[in-house]
């Protein structure tokens, strides 16, 4: 397992923090009516998000789902631009027309994130055939989801990709459920059978182990830029909040008492303080670092909503 130096963990604790800060100021006005675009939030989900941003290299490219927040700030994503995306303003990365859920910004290799279920796969794919073509040594991150590997769309980009050898990250984040519906329901085998069918490098992660994710993205990316065709990851993870919206649904019930309080024993967050901890890092560091982002997220938050208010009507 590659050792991770006591300066790196903090900085990818920085990046998850800041991930869950923009979520949580988002979740918590979301009720004040200025953001009116549906918005799957990725709390809980910081992990890979941290690792990307650590690594992120502004001509590797990215395509994204629904649950786009934390990729879309991890390739280096404008924050006032997203704030402004999301309040519907022309200033918005996506010129306010695409919300939540249609994030682009080719300054950093964000090429788009789609409601679409599955529907960038091949996006992703295209692109990376592109870049093959050029003779760049670039690759694309294909985030997905564990709903989108029951389209069929999936396993054809996944072929193409092998057949052609693309330069392809194929990110699954599965956190076990598609809206409602647990994968034990959805899946009749392994996700990892199905990969290895097809020939293709693949890594599975669970428990939030950075740690061992961390040497995988260097194992990863070695390997794309060598032209050596395409890899895909299977992060287990968990998202605290309900499926679209704000707010937390467990009252519903369609997730064990189990199942929640194992995920929240382990919130990545948690995990990274723990370990920075035993690493010596001093509590005094880590909380500067704390509030410097949150009064840049809360500065930035403010200034789109002060706009907004300016543009659109007072919805009371």
């Amino acid at each position: 397992m590659k050792k991770i130096d006591s300066d790196t963990l903090l900085t990818l604790y920085e990046s998850a923090f800041y991930v869950r800060t923009v979520e949580q100021i988002i979740a918590d006005n979301y009720s004040k009516g200025l953001i009116r675009c549906p918005t799957h939030l990725s709390i809980g989900q910081e992990m890979v998000p941290a690792l990307v941003s650590h690594f992120n290299n502004n001509n590797d490219l990215a395509v994204s789902t629904h649950r786009a927040h934390g990729h879309y700030l991890a390739k280096g994503g404008s924050l006032p631009l997203f704030f402004d995306e999301l309040h519907g303003l022309k200033s918005g990365c996506s010129a306010g027309n695409g919300g939540s859920m249609h994030l682009n910004d080719k300054k950093v290799g964000f090429i788009g994130s789609t409601a679409i279920v599955a529907n960038t796969i091949p996006v992703g794919v295209g692109l990376a055939q592109s870049l093959k073509i050029d003779g760049s040594n670039n690759f694309v991150y294909i985030f997905l989801g564990d709903g989108a590997t029951e389209e069929g769309v999936f396993y054809e980009s996944l072929h193409y990709a092998k057949l052609y050898s693309l330069p392809c990250l194929f990110i699954i984040e599965n956190n076990e459920f598609s809206v409602y519906t647990p994968i034990q329901l959805r899946h009749s085998n392994e996700l990892k059978d199905k990969v290895n069918g097809f020939g293709i490098q693949y890594v599975f992660n669970d428990n939030h182990n950075y740690r061992s994710l961390y040497g995988d993205f260097l194992k990863a990316i070695e390997y794309l830029r060598n032209g050596n065709g395409p890899f895909v990851f299977e992060v287990m993870t968990h998202r605290h909040r309900e499926h679209c919206g704000p707010n937390y649904d467990d009252e519903l019930g369609y997730r064990e008492k189990e199942f929640l309080d194992k995920w929240e024993s382990m919130d990545i967050l948690d995990i990274f303080m723990k370990d920075m901890l035993l690493e010596g890092i001093k509590q005094v560091k880590i909380s500067n670092s704390q509030n410097k982002i949150i009064e840049r997220v809360t500065k930035a938050f403010e200034d789109s909503q002060n706009l907004a208010n300016q543009i659109i009507p007072d919805p009371t």
